[in-house]
């Protein structure tokens, strides 16, 4: 039975899309077939294919097989803003129906299934619907992307102590760097793994322009439920 497992992260550019992308290669360089998915991003450019977002593509780059890009990425929005906002601006009503059909389609293909959520765990899909409604249809387990930078601590707990508390179970989370100037890198790393519920499945170095594949390694995949 195929395993999925829903990325989330502390805030907007914590690192989801990198980290996701170097667990998709540490899943394949264990024998596993492994595809990305991120249901919503907006910030899309418009390209001789359609409508194209830099975080999606990765994701599909770091899939195998590789997957439709429609797949991957089913809501496709231009503007570079909240999901709830993008949507609206672009005529777009956001509904779980064409995502969980795309993810049964990429679950027929593969292992494992990555999926990428927008912003924050708290961010809104729209007026009705949160990102807690989507994982709780997809029933997956959930991985926290933790930016290290200041306020990572505080914005760690709050975010793990929501997603218990709407009773998701809590895989793990992933340490990010993402600001190089940040002071105390180690002691603030070791105070995530005290105060966090989960295992640290890994902590990615400040690495821009450096292939999630070549850092893969950095990644250690947690034993997840079927989903």
């Amino acid at each position: 039975m195929t395993r999925g497992i829903y990325i989330t992260g502390t805030d907007t550019g914590a690192g989801k899309t990198f980290a996701s992308a170097c667990l998709l290669h540490a899943l394949r360089a264990q024998g596993l077939s492994a595809v990305g998915m991120k249901p919503v991003a907006s910030g899309c450019a418009m390209t001789d294919e359609g409508w194209r977002n830099e975080d999606a593509l990765a994701l599909q780059a770091a899939s195998s097989p590789r997957p439709d890009y429609a797949l991957v990425n089913p809501f496709a929005l231009p503007e570079p803003t909240a999901p709830e906002i993008a949507a609206a601006r672009a005529g777009v009503a956001l509904s779980l129906p064409p995502i969980l059909a795309a993810y049964a389609q990429l679950a027929a293909r593969a292992d494992v299934v990555v999926v990428e959520g927008v912003g924050g765990w708290l961010a809104p899909l729209t007026a009705t619907l949160d990102q807690s409604d989507l994982v709780r249809a997809l029933d997956l387990p959930v991985i926290l992307v933790v930016g290290l930078r200041l306020g990572c601590i505080n914005h760690a707990r709050l975010t793990a102590r929501a997603i218990a508390a709407e009773g998701f179970a809590f895989a793990g989370w992933i340490g990010s760097a993402v600001d190089p100037a940040l002071v105390f890198p180690d002691e603030t790393f070791a105070a995530l793994e005290r105060v966090l519920p989960g295992p640290c499945l890994g902590r990615l170095p400040f690495a821009p322009g450096v292939d999630a594949a070549a850092l893969a390694g950095h990644i250690v995949p947690g034993d997840w439920r079927c989903a």
